[in-house]
């Protein structure tokens, strides 16, 4: 069977995408490996174009399959089931560089389908698929004008290495995974360690000359087997989209002055409704004339920016909508905070946990692992005024919980410095722009209220684009408008030290170096005057946790102990939870954590772990619970599985002829010891207690 190979070297290995002798009834597919990791991809294109629409209906779905790593699904059920967050968040790479390389006009269903098929311990396949699904479409019928390369960077000692093993991205103080052209850059995602944003730049344009590598691969595998493109036919109405131009023209100059959100999109609709009645255009040209208008105000909107440098909330196009901030909003959370920027507002409470509370998944690569930080969005409909139900996380809100976390974890303290497992959780109250931004300053604030010793605030910023041939417009604190009619949506989050987490998604072909550079000077302004407010509102962590949070009280006992204090199956470790309530978590080299919200518990619990870790000394007085009596004697329990025998003799100074006399089981009786023999035997004795001496042990029950 006759297939096709191109390849290359990426990071000294062999880079190869093949194709021609599988997966063949697809429009397009390849398989991408480096190393012994393969990625299949393929496209698939629907033979009409769906009517009546103005955007790509691309799907992508990428999963990874258990067998490519040599394991076997977990849980009851043994397959794989609905995708991952981390196979939601790579369909997202996939899809955010290649949807904007599709010509205007058309409007087909295009499936992208990634799976896994083998994967080393070497090179993830995430970056993989990203080219696999360039190369697919490259090949194939669909209009796709790429092809792009993807890789991804890491730094490792100050050495910029493209498409990293997974040792070298831990070593890391940078990971960027980004797409481009041979021209320019198309998207880029990652996270850094307070990185310089002259650093950030030199990374993405390291990458950009690295990954032209695999366009020139793809082109080789297109001349070699590339199918004929499909025509376009653009059905244009320039009759009615002339008039509906001279219709609305001036009245959506007007509306673009009207700074509210609400009140400026409903103006916008009612000059629609007008223009359809004046122009009398009929019911079934209704849909292409909405098509036409969307354009219309896109256009409308830009050439204000463009020519008068004001943009459709007043503001000039560096300046940042008005900021408004409270922390502690709510005495029962342990840490929360209100960021309003504009018209968009964050609500972002953090809870405190104890170990056990860790977020468990399920990685193919690693097996079960468990995650101490999260942060989770929501995009509930009212942010934005729909009258919709709501769902449960949507990708979008995934991608976007995601690029906040990235940006905070960097400050998050270390497991030893603060014994706790976060969790800090966004609910977006308003949304006009940037919630994820929105959402990386109230998550800081939070966990400042919520006393997490974090040393640095973090802040984040949307910054857009207009961009008319060779002149261009960075935008500082995008609104929704802006993003949806613009040409770049460009997140950066940092410190005043530097980036944290970034992101780039773009609607043209490709950006420059020089919009890049500009972006990102302009965000770091932006970011360095969010974050002054954010010192202002509150300059350090609290010094004390809240008091609903759980207080975690630390001691260290001898490792050998450790199986004292669990106990035979468990049972004493058992009976402290169930006595307390507390949380305890227990360290091989014998630190012990115990979490309780009252401080009363945790010393119960102390107590009970210091009697199960006591040791017996001669000389000291010590409580004694009768457990057996005899003629000669009563055995006593001092501490768990610490049994002494009290003779009859040393009960009283009353001669007793049996110690059933004196004593019954379930008696507490305080004694001294008076020998413990070469054997371990402890001997006791009641006669030369007083009243005044104090036991070493409390028989807690």
């Amino acid at each position: 069977m006759e297939g096709f190979k191109v390849e290359t070297i990426i990071n000294n290995a062999p880079y190869i995408i093949e194709t021609g002798y599988f997966a063949k009834q697809a429009n397009g597919a390849v398989i991408v490996r480096q190393g012994d990791t393969a990625v299949l991809v393929t496209a698939v294109i629907s033979e009409e174009a769906i009517a009546d629409i103005d955007f790509l209906p691309l799907t992508v779905d990428y999963r990874e399959r258990s067998y490519a790593y040599g394991r076997i699904p977990g849980g009851f059920v043994k397959r794989e089931g609905k995708p991952t967050d981390r196979e939601i968040l790579i369909s997202r790479n996939i899809d955010r560089p290649i949807r904007p390389l599709f010509p205007k006009g058309f409007y087909n269903d295009v499936i992208i389908s990634a799976i896994t098929l083998s994967a080393d311990d070497q090179f993830d396949p995430d970056v993989l698929a990203m080219v696999g699904a360039s190369a697919a479409l490259t090949i194939s019928e669909a209009p796709f004008e790429g092809p792009i390369g993807a890789v991804r960077v890491c730094r490792v000692n100050g050495q910029f290495i493209v498409n990293p093993t997974y040792r070298e991205i831990a070593q890391s103080d940078l990971e960027i995974v980004m797409a481009g052209t041979k021209d320019a850059i198309v998207m880029v995602e990652g996270g850094a360690k307070e990185v310089p944003e002259e650093e950030i730049l030199e990374a993405i344009m390291f990458g950009h000359n690295e990954l032209k590598k695999l366009i020139d691969i793809q082109e080789e595998l297109k001349a070699k087997c590339g199918k004929e493109k499909i025509k376009i036919a653009v059905e244009e109405d320039l009759d009615i989209k002339e008039k509906l131009k001279k219709a609305t023209y001036e009245k959506l100059k007007e509306a673009f002055n009207i700074l509210d959100k609400k009140e400026r999109n409903k103006r916008i609709s009612e000059i629609f409704e007008e223009a359809i009645i004046v122009l009398q255009i009929p019911e079934e040209k209704k849909k292409r004339a909405s098509l036409f208008y969307k354009e219309i105000v896109s256009n409308v909107m830009r050439e204000k920016v463009a020519k008068e440098k004001i943009r459709i909330d007043g503001r000039k196009p560096d300046e940042i909508r008005p900021i408004w901030i409270k922390t502690g909003v709510f005495p029962r959370i342990h840490g929360s905070a209100i960021f309003t920027r504009g018209q968009t507002q964050a609500f972002v409470a953090v809870t405190l946990g104890a170990p056990g509370e860790e977020q468990i998944e399920e990685s193919i690569e690693l097996g079960e692992v468990t995650k101490r930080f999260m942060l989770h969005y929501n995009f509930p409909p009212f942010s934005t005024g729909e009258a919709k139900p709501m769902r449960p996380p949507s990708r979008r809100e995934i991608g976007h919980g995601n690029l906040a976390e990235r940006a905070l974890e960097p400050l998050i303290p270390s497991e030893e410095e603060f014994p706790y497992v976060i969790r800090v959780v966004s609910d977006i109250l308003e949304s006009n722009g940037s919630t994820s931004m929105a959402t990386v300053c109230g998550g800081s604030l939070a966990l400042f209220d919520a006393g997490v010793p974090m040393k640095k605030h973090v802040a984040g910023i949307a910054m857009g684009l207009l961009k008319e041939e060779d002149s261009f417009v960075i935008l500082t604190d995008i609104l929704g408008d802006e993003d949806h009619l613009g040409d770049m949506d460009f997140k950066v989050a940092g410190t005043r030290d530097g980036v944290t987490s970034i992101q780039m998604d773009i609607k043209i072909k490709g950006l420059t170096r020089e919009i890049l550079e500009e972006a990102l000077k302009k965000a770091r302004e932006g970011r360095l005057y969010i974050l002054d407010l954010m010192y202002q509102a509150i300059p350090e962590p609290r010094k004390e946790l809240s008091p609903y949070a759980p207080s975690v009280v630390k001691l260290r006992v001898l490792p050998e102990k450790i199986p004292v204090i669990i106990g035979p199956a468990g049972k004493n470790i058992k009976k402290i939870i169930e006595e307390t309530g507390v949380k305890i978590d227990i360290e091989p080299d014998g630190l012990i954590k115990i979490y309780s919200v009252h401080k009363a518990n945790a010393e119960k619990a102390i107590e009970m772990i210091n009697e199960l870790t006591m040791d017996i000394e001669v000389g000291e007085v010590y409580l004694g619970k009768v457990t057996r009596v005899e003629d000669y004697g009563a055995f006593l329990e001092l501490l768990p599985g610490k049994l002494s025998l009290l003779h009859v003799s040393q009960i009283s100074d009353k001669r007793l002829k049996s110690a059933k006399d004196a004593v019954k089981v379930g008696d507490i009786i305080k004694v001294k010891v008076t020998e413990i023999d070469d054997q371990g035997r402890i001997k006791v004795s009641a006669k030369d207690v007083k009243e005044s001496d104090e036991p070493k042990n409390k028989l807690i029950e």
